[in-house]
């Protein structure tokens, strides 16, 4: 029985003392090899996700490469290195400004040969960098990759593969991995792609190539026979390109390449084409800054903020874009403020009617009445003050486009999400509505489909279809004429809420006995398609907040009940 207790007493000794090892344990050490050419556009944001890792800064190690610039990308990493340099465990550098691009290659966006032998190179001495340090990982890195998960570095490090990337999304279907790669190591489409792009799986999966983005276990013995040089390589007859030769590489020595997708990781750009220049590549870069936008915070420090280039302003080709926002809800005002800014929007903010606020009181002064009718179809209650005054912030638009005699204008809320290219897409849609002659009152630029195939295309339309019973007001276009229809029904007198009211005027509302109370029903909503904004949240995700249902509801009839609180969140 003694050795019995003795052997436990050694266990549970042994237990204790391993758990106060792993406590005191630093973190695994990281060189981060980083490859910067005509970056200045990305840099702010590229370096400002950088030194928002999480992973403690004492163990990583710098090494940054820029040369053949056209642009001043060497200043602002130069503006950044000087104002963090004793942040990190050391920051090297090797800055060549004199250098102003490769005999054989025609424009920044050409792969020439003497390009690839020089990313090659830069690409192996960055390894290489990591290897001479004794550090535990490499994570070899582009300057247009945005990293923003600040957790990606601590997820990748525990998951000690051999060789591990974070997926990054793009515009389409561009990403940082192959799922397939033909018999001249160049790109196969294959079904996986699409399952790991969409997240139909989740998880790190074994692909043929992975780049960008790439961390490399230097403690795993194997992976001293990685190598960016195709001349390291046993019997290479592959292309001369760095991460095919990686990648090809990396297979033959039987090392698997990892590509994982279990969490939001960041994005990349996409590479432009040849021919194409800086110009495009800002284009490009303004769909990505407006994707991060829509999930994420971006603040810049003062340092860089000084180096981005924004695109001048113009209202989309309609005469006012308004947005409208609690004076309670700042974060949201700000965040729309910085996609405006982003995608070259002038808007006008409208300070929206806050329904914590109002009161039957007040509603009975300004003549305001409810239709009697009116049952929330999901919920089976009357409407809320949330809803009544986000119906208000949008009838004092309607109004103010009839005052001035506005001839189209945009209608925003704050909760919105704009798809990629917006910008381009509304002149697409105002184009067309010019060259096809088509009469219209409404245009939803974001909605919920409540009718499914019962919705008919404009003849020789590309982007619009005429809206079937549809809710949500987060984004649309309007008329003149439109915001007469709407404002001559004379909708304060019989009010519903305001994503109900647009289908009742449209004549494609269900609830026959709500139609009643509007005889004249010829408003002419169209809707864009495919949809060019979208909520950025829907109902039951985390941070979802409703202005309009978390308030209180009105009770018409006071003898039956006061007015019942909703919980605020």
């Amino acid at each position: 029985m003694g050795s019995v207790n003795n052997v436990l007493i050694s266990f549970i000794f042994i237990v204790a003392f391993s758990v106060t090892c792993c406590e005191d344990l630093k973190n695994p050490t990281v060189l981060i090899s980083i490859l910067v050419r005509n970056k200045a556009h990305t840099l702010p944001y590229f370096l400002t996700f950088l030194e928002q890792l999480n992973y403690p800064k004492d163990r990583i190690h710098l090494c940054i490469y820029s040369d053949n610039n056209i642009d001043n990308s060497i200043e602002i990493l130069s503006t950044w290195i000087n104002n963090r340099v004793n942040e990190y465990h050391g920051i090297d550098k090797d800055f060549n400004e004199k250098s102003n691009g490769f005999e054989d290659e025609d424009g920044v966006a050409d792969w020439s040969i003497q390009r690839f032998l020089h990313v090659i190179n830069l690409r192996e001495r960055g390894l290489n960098a990591g290897r001479q340090l004794w550090a535990d990982f490499v994570l070899m890195l582009d300057a247009d990759v945005f990293l923003t998960n600040p957790n990606t570095l601590d997820k990748l490090v525990l998951k000690n593969e051999i060789v591990a990337s974070p997926l990054l999304k793009s515009d389409g279907m561009y990403s940082n991995f192959w799922t397939g790669m033909n018999t001249y190591y160049y790109y196969l489409r294959t079904d996986k792609y699409d399952q790991i792009l969409f997240r139909e799986e989740t998880g790190c999966f074994k692909v043929p190539m992975v780049h960008s983005a790439v961390l490399i276990n230097l403690r795993r013995s194997i992976s001293d026979r990685l190598s960016y040089d195709p001349r390291y390589l046993d019997q290479y007859d592959g292309p001369v390109d760095d991460i095919i030769s990686f990648a090809v590489g990396a297979n033959k020595s039987d090392i698997p390449l990892f590509i994982c997708n279990d969490e939001d990781y960041g994005f990349v750009t996409m590479p432009l084409e040849k021919g194409e220049t800086i110009t495009d590549d800002l284009e490009l870069l303004t769909n990505i800054k407006t994707e991060i936008l829509n999930t994420n915070n971006l603040t810049l420090s003062k340092d860089l903020e000084q180096y981005v280039q924004y695109p001048t302003e113009d209202t989309l080709g309609v005469d006012q874009i308004y947005m409208i926002n609690l004076l309670r809800r700042p974060d949201r005002r700000n965040r729309m403020h910085q996609l405006f800014k982003e995608l070259g929007i002038h808007a006008q903010t409208i300070d929206a009617f806050d329904g914590r606020t109002l009161n039957r009181s007040i509603l009975s002064d300004a003549g305001v009445e409810t239709m009697p009718e009116y049952s929330d179809p999901y919920h089976d209650r009357p409407m809320t003050m949330g809803e009544i005054g986000c119906f208000l912030s949008h009838y004092i638009i309607w109004s103010e486009v009839i005052e001035s005699d506005l001839e189209t204008v945009i209608i925003l809320e704050d909760d919105v999400r704009f798809e990629p290219f917006f910008r381009q897409k509304v002149k697409y849609i105002l184009t067309e509505l010019d060259n096809l002659n088509v009469v219209w009152d409404l245009i939803y630029l974001g909605r919920k489909r409540l009718i499914e195939n019962a919705e008919s295309p404009i003849d020789g339309s590309k982007y619009l279809v005429r809206a079937a019973y549809s809710y949500w007001t987060l984004g649309y276009i309007l008329s003149r004429s439109g915001a007469k229809k709407l404002v001559e029904a004379e909708p304060l007198k019989k009010l519903v809420p305001v994503d109900e009211y647009l289908p009742i005027l449209a004549d494609t509302h269900p609830k026959k006995e709500w139609k009643v109370h509007y005889p004249k029903r010829d408003l002419i909503i169209l809707s864009a398609n495919p949809l060019l904004i979208h909520p950025t949240h829907y109902t039951g995700d985390q941070g979802y907040i409703s202005d309009t249902e978390d308030s209180t509801i009105i009770v018409l009839d006071e003898n039956i009940s006061k007015s019942k609180e909703r919980e605020e969140l």
